[in-house]
């Protein structure tokens, strides 16, 4: 099992989020547990390669 992290809040009765390593792509859920089953679904979305041009956020090594 692998574990993803995310952002979310609750903002007029709706459950917002996205996943860290892909701050672009929100999703929403009428429920927390709802929010996360769609970012679930999200993250094999966007780690599949059935999107084409993701974009994602990563650590960079400077000196």
């Amino acid at each position: 099992m692998q574990t993803v992290k995310y952002a979310y809040w609750e903002e007029d009765g709706a459950w917002l989020g996205y996943l860290q390593d892909f701050p672009d792509y929100w999703t929403q859920g009428e429920t927390l547990d709802t929010l996360k089953e769609h970012l679930r679904d999200l993250y094999a979305d966007l780690s599949g390669g059935r999107l084409p041009a993701i974009r994602k956020v990563d650590d960079l090594v400077v000196s």
